[in-house]
């Protein structure tokens, strides 16, 4: 829901602000006083293109921005919070705004993060439909129109049968094509994969293998230096461990000694020299396991291999990382892939009579749940169509009708198959529009006129939202929804709206008294000579545009001025009149 919308210096508005009602907000005016203007912000925030001509004079940047309330699973406030925003800790608030200067790039920003044009209009898709002439062509599109149809007969679920059909029927002729079209690729493909194979298998690489050969290979390049450091540290040690024939004493023999000569001590309620003992025991075990590893590692020394077959097994090694590394890990899980990569690639007729099975099997199913969707589709549109035709008549457009059409396509044969099949099913979805009787049922969108379309867009609004129920969050405007209306009509019209505004919040900008009197707030856009020195510039810059909220007296008077072009008591007593019996 709209709560707020505010802009600045955008075509002939300096400033102004509305806070649209929950149910039906008017906006009127005299012809010319720049109510478009306000349709304009609104498709400015909701990503359409920017003009820099719609600065207003003298200004150097119009800037436009909407505050909409959104529930957390809104797809809007999804949307926003992939985007980075935070929905909940703005209470549920979205703030969409655009600034469009004079010269440069406009600029968008959503909710205080600049953000792309596309996601102010992908968010604002799910929180405002403008029934505009020229926004209103949009629905003359299949996808629409099919998007539209799907909404209102509620069959997500078939929807989602089908996509999931349609995907793995996808899936498997993308396969099949791999095997088929590409099969001379595919068989050098899968011999450089299996001489690979191959070549790994037959070194047989173990993951590290070649760290642990190389460091090997450092131990047996510095044998002589190892051997001489370890033996003396050995002796240093333990001299016990070499026959020497020398009676001297390692460092082992010298703590142990130490801790002996502690322990000799006795001192009476004093336990120093015997703690001191222990940690000499503790050093003399550490002294011991060292000399232990040491005298293991000169064992170990002569049993390191030969340094060729070492250097060669490196320069194997080498080779396989050189061209599937840069590890052998990394070698050995390209080898891996390879295997079922080659399988993949192995046009063999079984191979391929098996996935054409399979595909056959996926197309019925897919088949299937096409003509299952089809067939709510054409349920609901028999429904669609009668509802909107009978709103039509309430809508002084009696004698027009709208004609959903369901055409499930067919092969040339005139059977279904699945090569009829595409992304949405197997149907050629058109709505038709006979604006009166004896017309040719034509497209919509190239049968009717901006009135005529409005209302007719109006009609689907109210069907759509009746069989929805009061579970909405959209801002439906309308802008020309009255044209060519008038009379006992125009206060049908009126009432229509209203209607839609009770599951719905509706903005109509509207130059009937009869439709905005339903409304329960109501803004005048105006024009006003501008302040004196105020601006040098001749035409538009010489007058300012107002926007102003009235109620009470003030909204009697602007009703009276709607239905007569005058404030004489007697339009003052229709005035009255109209807003005391426009209430639902």
């Amino acid at each position: 829901m709209l709560e707020e919308l505010e802009i600045h210096d955008l075509g002939p508005i300096q400033e102004a602000r509305i806070t649209p009602a929950k149910g039906m907000t008017a906006i009127t005016g005299e012809t010319g006083a720049g109510k478009s203007m306000l349709l304009s912000a609104i498709r400015l925030i909701s990503g359409a293109p920017a003009q820099s001509r719609r600065v207003r004079p003298g200004a150097t940047q119009a800037w436009a921005q909407g505050v909409f309330m959104v529930d957390a699973d809104n797809p809007a406030a999804i949307q926003a919070e992939e985007a980075g925003v935070d929905t909940n800790a703005d209470d549920g608030e979205l703030f969409l705004s655009r600034t469009i200067p004079v010269s440069g790039r406009s600029r968008s920003v959503l909710s205080g993060h600049s953000v792309p044009r596309s996601v102010l209009e992908d968010i604002a898709q799910h929180l405002v439909t403008i029934h505009g002439q020229a926004d209103q062509l949009r629905i003359a599109s299949a996808a629409r129109q099919r998007d539209l149809l799907d909404a209102y007969a509620e069959d997500s679920t078939q929807l989602n049968a089908y996509h999931d059909a349609w995907q793995a029927l996808k899936a498997v002729d993308e396969r099949l094509d791999t095997l088929e079209h590409q099969q001379a690729d595919a068989r050098q493909r899968a011999d450089y994969l299996r001489e690979s194979i191959e070549r790994i298998n037959q070194a047989d690489p173990q993951p590290g293998e070649d760290e642990e050969l190389k460091a090997k290979r450092s131990r047996i390049e510095n044998a002589a230096s190892i051997q001489q450091g370890v033996t003396s540290a050995l002796a240093a040690l333990d001299a016990s461990q070499f026959d020497t024939g020398s009676d001297g004493m390692g460092a082992t023999d010298l703590v142990r000694h130490a801790a002996q000569s502690l322990r000799s001590i006795r001192m009476d309620g004093d336990d120093t020299y015997d703690r001191l003992a222990q940690r000499l025991d503790s050093i003399e075990t550490d002294l011991v396991d060292v000399a232990f590893t040491l005298s293991r590692q000169l064992d170990h020394d002569d049993d390191e291999g030969d340094l060729d077959a070492i250097n060669a097994r490196i320069h194997e090694l080498g080779e396989l990382t050189r061209r599937w590394g840069p590890s052998l890990a990394d070698v050995i899980a390209w080898r891996d892939k390879a295997v079922f990569e080659v399988e993949d690639l192995d046009a063999s007729p079984e191979k391929l009579d098996q996935l054409r099975a399979q595909r056959s099997e996926l197309a019925s199913q897919a088949l299937q749940t096409a003509r299952e969707l089809s067939a709510v589709r054409a349920e609901a549109a028999g429904e669609l169509s009668r509802r909107v035709t009978a709103e039509l008549a309430e809508l002084a457009m009696a004698g027009a009708s709208l004609d959903v059409r369901v055409q499930p396509r067919a092969n040339t044969e005139g059977d279904a198959d699945a090569a009829v099949l595409d992304a949405h099913g197997m149907d050629d979805i058109m709505f038709a529009f006979t604006p009166f009787p004896g017309s040719d049922a034509l497209p919509m969108g190239s049968s009717a006129s901006g009135g005529e379309l409005s209302r007719l867009m109006l009609a689907l609004e109210l069907t759509v939202a009746e069989r929805r129920g009061s579970a909405a969050d959209m801002t439906f405007i309308f802008d020309e929804v009255d044209a060519g209306v008038g009379g006992k009509a125009a206060a049908e019209l009126g009432r229509r709206l209203a209607k839609l505004a009770r599951t719905s919040q509706v903005i109509v900008v509207t130059h009937l008294a009869q439709v905005a009197s339903w409304a329960q707030e109501q803004y005048v856009v105006s024009k006003q000579p501008a302040q004196s020195g105020a601006s040098d510039e001749p035409g538009e810059a010489s007058v300012v545009t107002t926007v102003t909220r009235v109620d009470g007296e003030q909204r009697i008077q602007e009703i009276a001025r709607m239905l007569s072009g005058s404030e004489s008591g007697t339009s003052l007593d229709h005035a009255r009149e109209l807003l005391a019996t426009s209430v639902q």
